[in-house]
């Protein structure tokens, strides 16, 4: 091939945005060559590779675009560490199917039991299999709803908020609401309801949502929405962070 066509291919395959086929060009002619490869089978190859390089691209900005606050693969788990329902239940909820169903996951359970890495994994595998992931902690979104509201913009975030496969809300438990914040957040949360998946992670079992919570009508009732056809894990158990200083404890002493 003259180095003219070379040129012109390189600019050709810049202008329609090619960027593999623009660098990958040179070892797929030799690898042609040398395999004797016709002209079907030399181009299904070049279109291949454009095709994987950009489904891999796709599965990272949607793992940017969702927002998780730091990186926690599923892998890192340290299963034997896991509280019980967990362990038993991770290889279902690994296989997305709870995210294709629209079905919720609750996570409650004391602080440093790995409610947060799990969410973080589930919805990283998500990102990855090809669904569309938020994550917030649930003061970050009732801030925006808020805001939304005051704008006159509501609308248009719910619209989004309801578009997502997947929503993870942190940290339900730490913040209590007033009357207005829990009716934003009942409402807003209901949109998804048996149409889309929420996890939940949240300190507290259901019988202390009332205290966050003061309407006990609105209580219940959010309660009914996030259980309905929902996962519900117990992860009540020792803290990591615990057990990890206790760890560090006894090496200072050996």
């Amino acid at each position: 091939m003259e180095t003219n066509d070379n040129e012109l291919i390189t600019r050709y395959a810049k202008e329609l945005k090619l960027g593999v086929i623009k660098n990958v060009l040179d070892d797929t002619v030799a690898e042609a060559e040398q395999n004797q490869w016709g002209y079907r089978r030399f181009l299904r190859d070049l279109l291949q590779r454009e095709i994987e390089h950009r489904v891999e691209n796709r599965k990272y900005q949607r793992i940017r675009k969702a927002g998780f606050p730091q990186m926690k693969y599923l892998q890192e788990l340290v299963l034997e560490d896991l509280p019980s329902d967990t362990r038993n239940l991770l290889p279902e909820l690994e296989s997305m199917n709870f995210v294709k169903q629209g079905r919720n996951i609750v996570m409650y359970g004391n602080p440093g039991t790995g409610k947060t890495h799990t969410a973080i994994g589930l919805g990283i595998k998500a990102c990855m299999e090809g669904f569309d992931v938020f994550f917030t902690t649930v003061p970050h979104l009732l801030t925006r709803v808020r805001e939304a509201k005051n704008n006159k913009t509501l609308q248009l975030l719910e619209t989004r908020f309801k578009k997502f496969d997947l929503v993870i809300c942190d940290e339900m438990g730490y913040v209590s609401f007033d009357k207005e914040g829990a009716e934003l957040l009942f409402n807003h949360l209901s949109l998804r309801a048996g149409s889309r998946s929420t996890i939940i992670t949240t300190n507290l079992p259901f019988t202390r949502w009332e205290e966050i919570i003061k309407d006990k009508v609105l209580c219940s009732a959010l309660v009914d929405r996030l259980c309905h056809k929902a996962f519900l894990l117990n992860m009540t158990g020792q803290s990591f962070r615990v057990r990890e200083t206790q760890k560090m404890a006894e090496k200072l002493h050996e």
